[in-house]
């Protein structure tokens, strides 16, 4: 036989072909379940951002927000509070980065970085998750007046940053912007 012959296609080949395109589907048909569990499921994505109306919310009043399954924090402080806030030297604090998803990773714990913004120094917006083993911290409470997660004694500021216990971190900020003066989106 020599490089030029042809030959013909015979049933052998088509059955080699067609078992192997069986073989690649029932793989997939296998290995899908396995892939899709790794989607979100559709409680989650519908959560991905969420509309807080603050409206009824006085200064010293807070609510929490139920966003991606975790709870935040939003209080409208007290200008007693924000000064207070902004009193604290950062040689103070034991973690002395923002943790703020809105602006750099490595700015500085300082109450203006931690808060919504210039014109809204009084908002807070942080997720309610303590930092050290994820409890639910109280608000209002601890020895700095702003949350103490009673589970192992982690006391937070009225700016959200651990002054004192085991938590490691200060609470995160989720990414948050005021679509007008009375609401806020989250995510």
């Amino acid at each position: 036989m020599s490089a030029h012959d042809t030959t013909e296609p015979n049933r052998r080949d088509f059955l080699y072909v067609a078992t192997g395109m069986v073989g690649v589907v029932g793989a997939a048909s296998v290995a899908w379940p396995f892939i899709d569990q790794m989607r979100p499921d559709a409680s989650t994505l519908a959560l991905a951002t969420i509309e807080v109306d603050v409206s009824a919310l006085e200064p010293g009043m807070s609510l929490t927000a139920k966003w991606r399954g975790k709870p935040v924090f939003i209080r409208n402080r007290t200008d007693k509070e924000v000064e207070e806030a902004r009193a604290v030297a950062l040689t103070d604090l034991k973690d002395p980065v923002a943790r703020n998803a809105n602006i750099a990773a490595d700015a500085p714990a300082t109450d203006a970085d931690r808060s919504a913004g210039e014109g809204r120094e009084n908002w807070i917006v942080m997720i309610g998750s303590c930092t050290h083993l994820g409890c639910v911290p109280l608000g209002q409470s601890g020895d700095f007046g702003g949350w103490f997660c009673p589970c192992h004694g982690s006391h937070y500021d009225t700016a959200g940053r651990i002054r004192k216990g085991p938590a490691p971190e200060n609470l995160a900020v989720p990414v948050f912007e005021f679509i007008s003066d009375t609401k806020i989106r989250i995510g």
